[in-house]
């Protein structure tokens, strides 16, 4: 017993070996994923999907994309495009499985395919809100001070159009939203589909930017889009031509059906999947037919709205039901997919934090391959939180925690610190303990741990009101990636001379 306090006493002056550093930037998903229907339930719901687009049809505005429906096989009545199962199957032989996205940093390129894991920011928010200043329309600042939060975090791994820069006019946009994204970070791109004029001309932004040739910048995707239909059964012009412009030159859409339960789709989870699947399988045949091979991604983001007032609602038991569904359609069809979080609370409290960790462990459990509105996504979309996008980070990188999958071997079972313990004693100096204490747990970013009395002594602060301390730390000490100043020089004198020209309008 003296030789096992001896050895006790002699550890506690043992030094760490060396100090956590972990990487979140390629994560896979963890656990297995979990089922919300039966085999042939979900056959029944893909069937039915392919009936509604045979024998219902969906409207499609743009005259260019019934053409291109027309020459596949398709039968056009008016505006009104019925699609055959024949079609939809050709189109799912030729969607690729794997798509690589580039970006500036080849360190933080992603493998886009089933079992990764990959997260993005609240995007397309017209608001933003802290602490300090208040709610307010999105502007420049924001968006930029929004780009520069999500570069700074590894575990956030593709740059969100987060704040609306409405105080910059409309047919300029894009010049700065582009320029902002390339000069303030160096992951994957995210860009919205608003039209031919301003699409082309994000698209010959990147190319100059990052000095890229023609075949350089197709060969793979820089640039990412989100394709949302008009549920139910609408396909309107700037997203048809937005699926059009992105498969012809090789940029990935993600074909993202917005059913809400109840208002846009059928008040079941399962009807509201169905058009949502149906949807999802018509912009991914056009992209195919466009050009066969394309990289195109299955999307959902289903929920149900409050029959109540009819807003939406988000982090439901019906969201996370849909979630594990669409999960389920996507391998079906086997592709990749994108699911989404987000919050319909109107200030980052408490029901903000359960609506979006249920989303999330939704997006886990279905193992969806891209989570968007990951962080910071308040008001169902209408506003970006600082606060609340610093606390989601902390959940996750939690559940990027959960992909290092713990060992059981000898070592880690350490059963000599099992017997260096008398009964009731403690395993703080143990050489098992020494050798690990810095590597082994989570080191939260906000999240205080200390009892009541330390925590009231430093200020009895909330986690929002930490978490304003650490979003003011991250901007004011920023640092752009190295090139950021090259690429801004080539790209300055294109945007000038778009300016100047009267810049490009969304299409209607």
């Amino acid at each position: 017993m003296d030789q096992i306090r001896t050895r006790r006493r002699r550890r506690t002056n043992a030094k760490p070996s060396k100090s956590r550093n972990p990487n979140y930037s390629q994560l896979k998903h963890p656990f297995t994923p979990q089922k919300a229907f039966s085999d042939d339930e979900i056959n029944n719901i893909h069937n039915t999907a392919l009936r509604v687009l045979e024998e219902l049809g969906v409207k499609v505005l743009l005259p260019e994309a019934r053409e291109i429906f027309a020459k596949a096989g398709a039968k056009i009545v008016d505006d009104m495009v019925f699609i055959g199962r024949d079609i939809v199957i050709g189109a799912l032989k030729t969607a690729p499985k794997n798509i690589h996205l580039r970006c500036a940093n080849p360190l933080k390129e992603l493998d886009y395919v089933e079992g990764a894991m990959i997260f993005g920011p609240g995007s397309g928010c017209p608001n933003v809100t802290d602490m300090k200043r208040g709610r307010r329309p999105g502007g420049l600042e924001s968006h930029i001070e929004t780009i520069k939060l999500s570069q700074h975090y590894d575990v956030i791994h593709m740059i969100g159009q987060s704040a609306e820069p409405q105080d910059v006019p409309i047919q300029f946009r894009h010049y700065d939203m582009v320029r902002a994204q390339l000069e303030f970070a160096d992951k994957h791109m995210h860009f919205f589909a608003r039209g031919r004029g301003q699409v082309m001309e994000g698209f010959e932004m990147v190319q100059l930017g990052l000095n890229l040739s023609d075949d350089d910048f197709q060969n793979d995707p820089w640039m990412t889009t989100i394709i949302n239909t008009n549920s139910p059964r609408l396909l309107d012009n700037p997203m048809a031509q937005g699926i059009i412009d992105y498969a012809r030159h090789g940029q990935l859409t993600i074909i993202t059906p917005f059913c809400l339960a109840g208002a846009m789709a059928p008040i079941t989870v399962a009807g509201a999947l169905t058009l949502q699947h149906a949807e999802s399988l018509m912009g991914i045949t056009l992209a195919q037919i466009t050009k066969a091979g394309a990289p195109v991604s299955y999307g959902g983001f289903s929920s149900n709205v409050d029959m109540k007032s009819g807003a939406p609602a988000f982090g439901t038991p019906e969201q996370f039901k849909m979630q594990l569904g669409g999960g389920q359609l996507a391998r079906l069809i086997d592709l990749p997919w994108r699911s989404a979080s987000g919050s319909a609370s109107n200030t980052a409290d408490m029901q903000a934090a359960n609506e979006n960790n249920t989303a999330l462990w939704g997006c886990l459990m279905a193992n969806a391959t891209f989570t968007l509105h990951s962080a910071g996504w308040l008001e169902g979309g209408l506003s970006f939180g600082y606060e609340k996008f610093i606390n989601d980070v902390e959940v996750l990188q939690t559940m990027a925690e959960l992909c290092q999958k713990p060992l059981g071997n000898d070592a880690e079972i350490g059963f000599d610190a099992l017997a260096d313990v008398e009964p009731g004693g403690h395993f703080f100096a143990t050489q098992h303990t020494m050798d690990r204490y810095e590597t082994a747990f989570y080191q939260p970013i906000v999240a205080d741990l200390r009892n009541f009395g330390a925590w009231e002594e430093a200020g009895a602060k909330t986690s929002a009101e930490r978490a304003t301390g650490i979003w003011q730390g991250i901007l004011a000490d920023f640092q752009p990636p190295a090139n950021s100043g090259e690429i801004v020089e080539r790209l300055m004198p294109y945007i000038e001379a778009g300016k100047k020209r009267g810049g490009s309008f969304p299409l209607e």
